[in-house]
This record gives C-alpha cells, structure tokens and sequence, in this order.
C-alpha cells in the first residue's frame, strides 16, 4: 500500500500548489492601496497602465478566439476552451491565471 499512500500524498501537494487564493494578483493588476500609486514615479506607473491594458486586450483575444465556433481547436465535444496563459482567474484550481509572483 506505500504506493496508494505516496499518490495520495502527492496529489495533495499538486493541489495546493495549483489552488489559487481569493487575494491572488495576477499579472497587470492595479497595485494601487487605497486609491494610493505603489510608487511616486509617474512614468512607472504610466507604463504599468499600459502593460496592464496589454494583458487585458490579450485575455479578450483569448476569450474571443474561444467562442470563435470556426475554430476547431478552441470547440466542439470533448475539446476545452485554452485558457491556460489567460491572465486572471478565479480562485481554487482553474488551470489558468497568471499570477505576479510564485512562492513554493
């Protein structure tokens, strides 16, 4: 049975490892607290406004090609939508979201 109980074990630590919590940030998210600039640069965070509205024109291109019913690859029976580089994510384990930073 060490098999069953070595299985057992991994699976937990893939799944806590792939569980996204309700106060993620993902890539290109506001780093504003409290309506206040995470930094006093001006230009730092003019080109964070336009990275992050990169990254949200990318996850509708996604989303997009998605519901695009020509695509082949993106739908039909048994075939699952890619969404494993889309940006956000809700919590638990989605297989997408892109999260700021990555702690093990």
């Amino acid at each position: 049975m060490p098999g069953v109980l070595g299985a057992t074990k991994f699976m937990a630590v893939v799944d806590t490892l792939s569980t996204h919590s309700p106060d993620e940030e993902y890539l290109g998210e506001g780093r504003d607290e409290g309506g206040v600039p995470w930094t006093a640069d001006e230009e730092a965070v003019a080109a964070h406004s336009l990275f992050a509205a990169e990254v949200r024109r990318a996850e509708e291109t996604i989303d997009r090609r998605n519901a695009d019913h020509s695509r082949k690859n993106r739908c039909g029976a048994g075939v699952l939508p890619y969404e494993l580089l889309a940006p956000s994510s809700p919590p638990g384990v989605t297989c997408r979201g892109v999260p700021n930073s990555i702690s093990i």
